[in-house]
């Protein structure tokens, strides 16, 4: 059997892991080949390949990134697309395609399975927002990077007496600012769930500096104020699956906060450095697990299903399970956050 190989949508820690370990069991114990498609879904839809085999998955497991590259491109908003992935899955003699991503990238293998396509999905994306699956392999390493990030600001937010506010990622789900924020004792976390009151954040920043600390408030991308508005974009500019490019959210709060306290704020956007560099122990884990149980899914010809973490086990799930809808915070689960909030 002919296996293609993709990663689409935003790079994340362990993708190198995932296609390191469906290599290596694929032609260890099947005797599959692979192909690797570059850059996502623009790989099968331009013919875009690369050798893939046990020799060009050696030294890769603790590298960030993706050695297959990655994109976001949307085969369905291209006229023919379809047909034209089609066509270069036959004309590559490929049998089946493990797709590596998250909730755009998975969305097309779902409708491509819908249309004969062999696909297994594998669930990727730092935000942790598959419903499908218990966690997803980058989400560890970008919550330990943020924590890192807001273990350091706290002695420089003290010495100086001011409010630092920490922009994280999570364009509609909080988990990456409430799982970091909580870990690194931030004074506050904002969150796409849970529309802020500007007066209550206010009103914590000045009870952490009676406390004779300085405070910490780490928000989500996405967060909007209970007041009324939208989220804050970079730009009006839309991607190929209708996305806007979000951020500012950050600086637009600690001047708010400034104005309305009188106490210096500065934001620190993290960014695209919660996507980078090595993953840690528990992506790796997850990540080559995730590989693994794949390849068993494309041996038995289970196809239009996705690798998931229920509890301890690795489960397939069918594709719609684990792209039908974001999993998302709870309210239930901030309120049993905000008790460290202040």
């Amino acid at each position: 059997m002919r296996v293609g190989m993709l990663t689409g949508g935003g790079d994340c820690p362990g993708l190198n892991a995932v296609i390191r370990a469906a290599v290596r069991k694929g032609v260890g114990e099947h005797g599959f080949e692979f192909v690797g498609y570059r850059d996502g879904w623009r790989g099968p839809l331009e013919g875009v390949t690369m050798e893939l085999g046990v020799e060009q998955t050696r030294g890769i497991l603790p590298r960030g990134g993706t050695i297959l590259g990655s994109s976001r491109t949307n085969p369905f908003a291209i006229e023919g697309g379809v047909e034209r992935i089609k066509a270069n899955l036959e004309r590559d003699g490929v049998d089946a395609l493990v797709a590596i991503g998250g909730e755009d990238t998975l969305g097309v293998a779902t409708k491509l399975a819908d249309l004969g396509v062999h696909v297994v999905g594998v669930p990727k994306t730092i935000d942790n927002d598959l419903s499908g699956t218990d966690f997803t392999f980058g989400f560890d390493t970008a919550v330990n990077i943020a924590t890192e990030a807001i273990d350091r600001l706290h002695t420089t937010a003290e010495s100086h007496h001011r409010v630092l506010v920490v922009e994280v990622m999570g364009r509609h789900a909080g988990w990456i600012a409430l799982h970091s924020g909580i870990a690194g004792g931030a004074s506050m976390v904002l969150i796409p769930e849970v529309p802020f009151d500007i007066e209550e954040v206010c009103a914590k920043v000045e009870q952490r500096f009676e406390s004779k600390y300085a405070p910490i408030v780490v928000v989500s991308e996405g967060a909007v104020p209970v007041e009324g508005g939208d989220m804050t974009l970079l730009t009006g500019e839309k991607d190929a699956f209708g996305h806007v490019r979000l951020g500012g959210i950050g600086d637009r709060l600690a001047s708010e906060i400034e104005a309305r306290t009188g106490k210096e704020a500065r934001a620190v956007v993290l960014g695209h450095v919660q996507r980078g560099g090595t993953p840690t122990a528990f992506d790796r884990w997850l990540a080559t697990r995730f590989g693994l149980h794949a390849i068993a899914a494309v041996a038995d010809g289970d196809f239009g299903t996705m690798m998931a973490l229920k509890g301890k086990d690795i489960v397939r799930l069918p594709l719609i399970e684990g792209t039908g809808e974001l999993k998302v915070v709870s309210q239930a689960e901030y309120d049993e956050a905000r008790v460290f909030f202040g």
